[in-house]
């Protein structure tokens, strides 16, 4: 028995160790992600089994849209880590445009959280209201904070096309 405690020790310790490789030291959030993922898809396959909506053309929609957001995690990190790098070529400290990747990923948790709520509540399960309200909130904010820096940017091209 103590034998397959340290093999299974040792299994952990070197999947913490590559994912922290991989992902680097906030590795948890990532592998969070995918939890969240996972729980989603089971929650939205039994809500929509309860309902008679299930579909296996849905929910293969479903998981490539998961993938999907797991694409555009990996891009928003890459253009992040181009600036970064284009900036020490430059000479310009660029290490702020690592947060577009963070952005992203805290929007993607945000919103699967939301997601795997909104499933509990279609199954009749008890959902604290503040739960909601709180990521409902979370996801505005970051969609108003999306939207200022667009918005901002629109303008500033209008008034300057109006002046030219």
């Amino acid at each position: 028995m103590e034998k397959l405690l340290d093999k299974v020790n040792l299994l952990g310790g070197g999947i913490v160790a590559l994912l922290s490789a991989i992902f680097g030291q906030l590795w948890f959030l990532f592998a969070g992600l995918l939890v969240l993922n996972f729980a989603d898809w089971i929650t939205g396959w039994r809500a929509a089994n309860k309902a008679n909506e299930c579909s296996s053309k849905i929910g293969a929609k479903g998981i490539a849209k998961k993938v999907g957001y797991w694409l555009v995690i990996a891009v928003s990190f890459f253009i992040g880590f181009i600036f970064q790098e284009l900036g020490q070529v430059l000479n310009m400290n660029l290490n702020f445009m690592n947060c577009i990747g963070w952005f992203v990923l805290a929007n993607y948790l945000v919103n699967e959280s939301r997601s795997i709520l909104e499933n509990l509540i279609r199954l009749n399960v008890p959902v604290q209201p503040f739960l909601v309200r709180g990521l409902k909130t979370a996801s505005e904010w970051i969609d108003k904070a999306a939207d200022v820096q667009i918005t901002h940017g629109k303008k500033d091209n209008d008034n300057k096309n109006k002046e030219e």
